[in-house]
């Protein structure tokens, strides 16, 4: 898969108020850099929660959503970069 980067890799916040857009990205490449199973958030721009998954440790996953939601997860070990998948 070969994907282009349109923000810069940060750790993901730990609430909805610290929740983020990455660069209002309709695609997020997630990775776990920890050990334990971690649940990420996807919330919209009322800070509703649109849904859950869990990450294990050392996971990678995209996500896509609208570039108005945002993203937050149960630890900061938990990084995103808002990227553009190109086939």
């Amino acid at each position: 898969m070969i994907f282009r980067l349109i923000s810069s890799q940060a750790a993901c916040g730990t609430s909805v108020g610290a929740a983020s857009t990455f660069g209002n990205a309709d695609t997020v490449r997630l990775i776990n850099s920890g050990t334990t199973v971690r649940l990420v958030t996807v919330a919209n721009s009322s800070d509703t929660t649109l849904g859950t998954v869990s990450i294990a440790g050392g996971e990678r996953m995209f996500i896509r959503k609208n570039p108005t939601d945002q993203i937050f997860a149960a630890h900061a070990e938990v990084l995103g970069v808002g990227c553009i998948i190109e086939y």
